[in-house]
């Protein structure tokens, strides 16, 4: 399954979440699913359930399932709950850490901005949006990508507050990554016992 490219607002009205990562919009106008019967209640089935939420994770950190199936294998294997190892693996994506640091207005601009080779990973120039950060680590812009609009918007008034597991330097603009993320401070409701329950009878 590949990467999602399409509407970015339709995918939260379905999910009935506002998913940071995946878009600045709200959906607070129209808090409710699009289409012609979108307004009208559904009593959603228990895998209905488990895949919304799911579907949550997969949006908001862009990923295909593919990915998301590698991580809940390695989540799996973890000693600490599966769950919440899934969630800190998410968090500790670059691209993540790039967006939550206030680089990007979101993941997926985050993700490009890895892409195009603007990040500084410890001092040196990545372009994988994968790698895993950990603490100690510092993320930094390379050259003048402080320059581009959308990234000097975002330092000016970054989409979500900046998670205490990173410290932000806002005169060298730069992060530093002071621990790993914990479950509970993902920046959407999530009910990820679901997304185990998802996985357990698929895996």
């Amino acid at each position: 399954m590949s990467r999602y490219t399409g509407p970015r607002l339709k995918i939260m009205r379905a999910l009935g979440t506002q998913l940071p990562g995946l878009s600045t919009k709200s959906i607070e106008d129209r808090p409710y699913p699009p289409g012609q019967h979108g307004q009208k209640t559904k009593r959603k089935s228990d895998f209905g359930v488990k895949l919304m939420e799911k579907q949550k994770l997969r949006y908001n950190y862009g990923l295909n399932e593919t990915q998301i199936r590698r991580l809940f294998v390695e989540a799996k294997r973890a000693k600490m709950p599966t769950g919440d190892k899934l969630l800190e693996l998410l968090e500790c994506r670059l691209d993540n850490a790039v967006f939550r640091a206030g680089f990007a207005p979101t993941a997926v601009a985050a993700r490009q901005l890895v892409r195009h080779r603007h990040i500084l990973l410890n001092g040196v120039r990545v372009n994988i949006p994968s790698i895993r950060i950990k603490p100690g680590d510092t993320l930094a812009l390379h050259g003048r990508a402080a320059n581009i609009p959308m990234v000097a918007e975002s330092l000016q008034a970054p989409a979500l507050t900046r998670p205490e597991w990173l410290h932000f330097d806002e005169t060298q603009r730069t992060a530093q990554i002071n621990r790993v993320p914990m479950a509970d401070e993902v920046p959407f409701p999530i009910d990820v016992q679901q997304v185990v329950e998802y996985y357990a009878q698929r895996l």
